[in-house]
């Protein structure tokens, strides 16, 4: 079989347009839906729900964005959905984090800061320093999500001999 290719990711947000505005001008997504909301009923997205959520969902408002790479971000608001301070747990079992790549790190990270984001480390790290110009920094979004920019593909940075 063939190797697979990366679909969409789903983030859930408090704020559905804060986000919107946040993913597209900090990553420049493209925004294929603005955001509309999905009532709990007898359509096909409907059902859908009810099979991922379970009966009694009731409503949720939804947007869709895509990368230039056709990689698409699907934000969620959900009526229970709070604004709140988590710990970071990155032991936890479940994704902590996804990545997104952009030669000018430095250019972005402001970007990010700009549009309410965050810069979780110190510094940007460099991978392999004096070798390779590969580097990387873990980031936030406005709500607390983390995320991580690398300035090189994920096969650049860990093909043969990345651990020499």
């Amino acid at each position: 079989m063939a190797a697979l290719t990366f679909s969409h990711i789903g983030i859930t947000v408090p704020d559905l347009e804060k986000a919107v505005e946040f993913y597209s001008k900090a990553f420049g997504l493209y925004v294929l839906m603005e955001p509309t909301e999905i009532l709990h009923d007898e359509s096909a997205i409907g059902q859908m729900c009810d099979d991922v959520f379970g009966e009694g969902w009731g409503s949720f408002r939804i947007a869709h964005l895509s990368m230039g790479d056709g990689v698409g971000i699907e934000l969620f608001e959900f009526p229970k959905t709070v604004e709140e301070e988590r710990p970071f747990e990155y032991w936890r079992r479940g994704l902590f984090h996804f990545c997104v790549q952009d030669e000018d790190l430095e250019g972005r990270i402001k970007v990010i800061e700009d549009l309410g984001g965050r810069q979780r480390m110190s510094q940007v790290r460099k991978y392999y320093p004096g070798e390779k110009p590969y580097r990387m920094v873990y980031m936030e979004d406005p709500f607390g999500n983390i995320f991580e920019l690398y300035s090189h593909s994920y096969e650049l940075t860990y093909s043969a001999g990345a651990y020499d």
